[in-house]
């Protein structure tokens, strides 16, 4: 039968949403990967899929456009939470993730707020390849390292201008130090409350902004002592807010928006 799916993007980050919630939906990183072509399925850097949960409204599993999976997409939970709201006509809902569960509200300007958990700070949770000082690791440039379910490593520069990082940063999130890869941040730091950031996304290239890599970039940059506990995240796409009181969760709010919905043919589902 035909696969159905919503297509959705947060300041140009876009995502497909399947909701498997009443039918069993066979995602594999095969299909992930397919859908995931910019030419020859519907594209997105990210894939998220909802299931029916016992303690959560729904729950979310994640995919990358390469067909990897990954446990947090801050733009696609977001947006499962959207859609979530509007079919419950409800401000709040839960989501268990790889990450655990994870409130989501909608704020009074519509957008979508979604506590991300804790950041993870331990060499070994990102995770690094040795023990090390996460907040300053022993590659040029100086980047400082996190995970928030997913690794980020986040370089500080002058001029973002000049950081060419379709060039750059394939090398980089393959660097040894990181066995799982890592997602990649050029952070220009405007004032303490405001940053201006590009990416290299694991598994996706350079995106037009990512939320988990807006929090991963913030986290760094206050734990460096370069920002305040609430910081504007500017990246090419758009801008969210993130906020974290160096001790608990991280907060991300932003806006999503519903593109599309579709129906992927069963001739493609059986290539």
């Amino acid at each position: 039968m035909p696969l159905s799916f919503y297509k959705m993007h947060a300041n140009g980050d876009d995502f497909v949403i399947v909701d498997a919630r009443t039918a069993q939906v066979p995602i594999t990183e095969h299909l992930a990967r397919k859908m995931g072509d910019r030419n020859r399925g519907v594209g997105f850097n990210q894939l998220a899929l909802l299931r029916a949960c016992d303690d959560a409204d729904a729950q979310v599993l994640f995919w990358n456009a390469d067909g990897s999976p990954l446990d947090t997409c801050g733009s696609a939970t977001r947006g499962a939470a959207d859609i979530l709201m509007r079919e419950s006509d409800t401000s709040s809902v839960v989501l268990r993730t790889n990450r655990g569960r994870l409130t989501c509200t909608r704020t009074a300007t519509d957008e979508i707020s979604v506590s991300m958990g804790q950041p993870m700070l331990d060499w070994a949770e990102i995770p690094l390849a040795r023990e090390l000082d996460t907040a300053s690791l022993p590659i040029a440039g100086n980047p400082a390292a996190v995970s928030m379910g997913n690794p980020h490593c986040t370089y500080f520069v002058d001029d973002l201008t000049a950081v060419d990082v379709a060039a750059v940063g394939p090398a980089l999130e393959k660097n040894l130090l990181f066995p799982a890869r890592t997602n990649v941040h050029f952070v220009q730091v405007i004032n303490r409350q405001h940053i201006r950031l590009r990416i290299w996304e694991r598994g996706g290239g350079v995106p037009q902004g990512s939320g988990s890599c807006s929090c991963g970039a913030a986290v760094n940059g206050i734990r460096r002592g370069l920002l305040d506990d609430v910081v504007r995240v500017e990246c090419d796409g758009g801008s969210v807010t993130v906020q974290w009181d160096g001790v608990g969760a991280v907060m991300l709010t932003g806006p999503v928006e519903m593109l599309f919905s579709g129906k992927l043919a069963e001739g493609f589902l059986n290539r």
